[in-house]
């Protein structure tokens, strides 16, 4: 079966000043349908950035990104939209909700940039956040949950358009450990029940290897060796 998502000598380089920073600098990985990997590394190791490409949030340098053997570098802006619409979903350390809108219309906004009819984007958006533990809680806004029902809206917003992939950036980072606990048995079963492929950026490796099946260690920009990439 061909990789769900497969890089080929990718990289990512900024110019600061006279220098140039090597974000991702030959970076070179495959993950299948079904995984749950964690993506390991000390700050400044290039997991977000990686994160980032594949999300269509930005453009790599150089190299092949494809995703369902679609190369994202080859893409026009509007298909990077579609990608972004379609094909991942983003869970991020500090949530990102919109502290005006309820849970549900958190949920919904992501369907509607979709064109999802209002009746589905409603019903959808009560199914998901029930499927959070979240049944109740549909009409409060960001400021009167607590981080890891926050957290929980985000993982429903970001399932809302039925991703293939899970990107998830730190998602307990800003979480005690127990509910920290609490996030990582979701995803645990998004992966196990749902067959979600997830990959998840942490600098903690205790928690990738209690939770993630394969790890991916980067460093300076580039795969470690050893890594069971």
């Amino acid at each position: 079966m061909p990789a769900l998502l497969e890089t080929r000598d990718l990289k990512k380089h900024y110019r600061m000043g006279e220098s140039t920073v090597r974000a991702l600098d030959g970076v070179s990985i495959a993950v299948g349908q079904g995984e749950f990997i964690g993506l390991l590394g000390p700050s400044g190791s290039g997991k977000s950035t990686l994160l980032n490409l594949i999300a269509g949030l930005d453009r790599a340098t150089e190299g092949s990104l494809r995703v369902f053997g679609d190369d994202l570098a080859q893409m026009s802006s509007d298909a990077l939209s579609r990608h972004r619409q379609r094909n991942v979903g983003i869970v991020f350390q500090s949530f990102n909700l919109v502290s005006t809108m309820s849970a549900a219309e958190n949920v919904a906004l992501s369907m509607m940039f979709a064109g999802v009819a209002r009746p589905e984007r409603d019903r959808r958006a009560h199914e998901l956040l029930e499927a959070m533990g979240l049944g109740g809680r549909e009409r409060h806004r960001p400021p009167e949950l607590s981080g890891g029902e926050q957290q929980r809206v985000a993982i429903a917003r970001a399932l809302a358009n039925r991703p293939h992939l899970l990107l998830a950036d730190e998602p307990t980072g800003n979480l005690d450990s127990r509910t920290s606990a609490e996030i990582m048995a979701l995803l645990t079963e998004l992966n196990e029940r749902d067959g979600k492929t997830i990959m998840m950026v942490t600098h903690d490796a205790g928690l990738a290897q209690r939770y993630a099946r394969r790890t991916v260690t980067l460093l300076d920009g580039t795969v470690v060796v050893g890594s069971n990439a």
